[in-house]
């Protein structure tokens, strides 16, 4: 019997790293290509896409941090792929463009994960996708990270950090 549960548990560690690896190498991939990070990416397109962004706005969409989303648009600044400016109604407010190079990484940017996931996830019945839910809660409280802060995005590592390329 204990060699039945070790092989099931050999199992669902291989299918773990295999989710680990997928989205570690689609990180490298976007930051090869695009030069940003999934997380930046999310950023950018959702300032490319909300009408007058500003970085509350952003991070309410993105269902993370002002903090986080602030200093991803920091970085995304650095970079050239977005520029701030103060809105011409209100000029306390600051909307957040982004701009031709922004634009160009969009464009060029390889399919994130989780687009990928989202588009077939919305296609299971929805008595699958609440397994599925189930089971990953289930991980999660398994591996003691149900109280970890995560955004929903596909990401290694800290989500204002850039990952390694390599």
């Amino acid at each position: 019997m204990m060699e039945i549960m070790d092989d099931r548990s050999e199992i669902a560690l291989v299918a773990l790293r295999r989710i680990l690896r997928a989205t570690e190498i689609n990180a490298r991939a976007l930051a090869r290509e695009a030069g940003l990070t999934p997380s930046q990416h999310i950023i950018l397109q959702l300032i490319d896409t909300l009408p007058s962004p500003t970085p509350s706005a952003v991070a309410k969409e993105a269902s993370i941090t002002q903090a986080t989303v602030t200093s991803l648009i920091d970085k995304l600044e650095r970079q050239g792929f977005v520029e701030r400016r103060r809105d011409d109604i209100d000029r306390r407010r600051v909307i957040v463009d982004v701009t031709d190079k922004g634009a160009h990484a969009l464009r060029d940017a390889p399919d994130i994960l989780q687009d990928r996931f989202r588009g077939r996830f919305a296609r299971l019945d929805a008595w699958e996708q609440s397994m599925i839910i189930t089971v990953l809660e289930r991980i999660a409280s398994i591996l003691d990270a149900e109280d970890i802060d995560a955004a929903p995005v596909l990401d290694i590592g800290a989500i204002d950090k850039p990952i390694a390329k390599g």
